[in-house]
């Protein structure tokens, strides 16, 4: 079959709404599309929730991103099941709350941990590729460094990166960069070797259905940008912003190449393109900062208040989701493996116990009378909370709310009590209505308390078997 009658026929995807009855209450869904249209994450890794021009950022041009956000759905309340990288991570490719299989925090770095993703987890690569998609994986990893772990024991046919959770982005100062397993010297800014292997991969499986995930590790630290995009934010003051936003810019680029390269290969009405962050910026006093800023949200990375499980979020699908929707009920990043799995049709099922929900319906407006989610839940050690409609019940590292240097989220920060916000009227979290809504604190916790039960205890990091061990 000639590729350009193969991809007419991927984009002739249908929109057929079934209802399936599970239990005690419906799910909706969507029935097999008659092509399997490609699919591609891109990630970014650490960026501030206000830093976009689409989320009211001003000093850092975005345009590629922007657009994106323009012709497809923006989430206004886009979350994360993690506060930072790794457990993030391990939801987005199972669907599944991290914290069911004890991935709730960082692992350690090196293969001698022998700590990453539990091999009985299945990914959203692992389901694609049986469904015949090539699948490819192009940057960040950060889900364990032993060979048990690799990406390509993973359902990643292809891999080009780093396995641990920061790189530099310079050439000859760190020379773990894979190509498969083997490791090799990259010469180029790490941004646009990753942006050169994603249009490679693009360029190469361009006939026949793919998976792409492009996770930067931009804009991670260290601080490392080219000379030339320094430059263009000589108006910047700030020297750490002025790197960050020269690091930025070389994330929207790469991101606006692949863009480009799946609209010329005529691919754009055939292919979901999904970008969200891993988690808030890194803000708080303490912390390894990159200079980013997550306004109008409190709080940073490594903390559940908004400001470290809040994220830009955008589903691009030309031709099947509206251009330009803002869409405002809270999804989570879990959701992402069910949708791709409903673009590629294929059936989820029961026994996969997963926590994320087709979004598809939810976009194009079938089920506007049902949010996708009635509750979100989050816990990292100590920290915790709750999303039910606006209201939000937190306990958060009490080190946003003090001076002084912060305890590392692995050997549990000091916490906060419970603390109810109405997001609604509250988007900064400020004032604890607790005490004026003791019913209403007392229901959201006894709501998490039970889905806390149903957790794993952390295979590493506070309170897992490990730690205990050890005392």
């Amino acid at each position: 079959m000639k590729p350009r009658i193969r991809r007419t026929l991927r984009a002739s995807w249908l929109v057929a709404i079934t209802i399936v009855v599970t239990g005690p209450g419906a799910r909706i869904g969507l029935a097999a599309p008659a092509g399997k249209p490609n699919v591609v994450l891109l990630v970014a890794d650490d960026l501030g929730y206000g830093d976009l021009g689409f989320q009211g950022g001003r000093d850092i041009p975005t345009p590629h991103l922007d657009a994106l956000a323009r012709g497809g759905v923006r989430c206004t309340n886009g979350y994360v099941s993690g506060p930072y990288c790794s457990p993030t991570r391990a939801g987005l490719l199972t669907g599944r709350y991290q914290q069911r299989f004890g991935h709730e925090f960082n692992p350690g770095e090196g293969p001698a941990k022998g700590l990453g993703l539990p091999v009985t987890e299945t990914t959203v690569a692992d389901r694609l590729k049986a469904a015949g998609y090539a699948t490819g994986l192009v940057g960040k990893w950060h889900l364990g460094s032993a060979s048990q772990f690799h990406p390509q024991k993973r359902g990643f046919d292809e891999f080009f990166g780093f396995l641990g959770g920061q790189h530099t982005y310079f050439a000859g100062k760190s020379p773990d960069v894979y190509r498969g397993t083997e490791v090799i010297q990259e010469n180029a800014y790490l941004t646009d070797a990753f942006s050169r292997e994603a249009l490679s991969f693009i360029d190469r499986h361009k006939d026949h259905p793919f998976f792409l995930q492009l996770s930067f590790n931009a804009v991670h630290t260290p601080m490392d940008a080219t000379e030339d995009r320094v430059a263009r934010f000589s108006s910047i003051e700030d020297p750490k912003r002025r790197t960050y936003a020269a690091m930025l810019s070389a994330l929207d680029e790469a991101a606006g190449n692949v863009i480009e390269r799946i609209r010329t290969a005529g691919l754009e009405e055939n292919t979901l393109i999904i970008f969200f962050s891993d988690n808030g910026g890194p803000t708080m006093l303490g912390t390894t900062t990159n200079g980013s800023r997550n306004d109008p949200l409190r709080g940073s990375k490594r903390t559940t208040l908004e400001g470290g499980i809040r994220v830009p979020f955008v589903l691009s699908w030309k031709g099947t989701l509206p251009a330009g929707k803002v869409y405002e009920p809270p999804i989570i990043q879990l959701d992402i493996l069910p949708t791709a799995l409903a673009a590629a049709g294929v059936e989820t099922k029961a026994e996969w116990n997963l926590d994320g929900v087709n979004l598809l319906p939810h976009l194009i407006g079938k089920s506007s009378e049902q949010a996708p989610h009635d509750t979100l839940y989050w816990r990292l050690g100590g920290q915790a909370a709750i999303r039910r409609g606006d209201w939000k019940l937190v306990r958060y590292d009490q080190t946003v709310d003090i001076a002084g240097a912060r305890s590392d989220a692995r050997s549990g920060p000091p916490v906060t009590p419970f603390r109810l916000y109405n997001l609604a009227k509250d988007l900064g979290e400020t004032q604890d209505l607790s005490p004026e809504n003791p019913d209403k604190a007392k229901e959201l916790l006894a709501a998490w308390e039970d889905w806390s039960r149903q957790l794993a205890r952390p295979l590493w990091g506070p309170g897992s078997l490990a730690t205990q061990a050890t005392k």
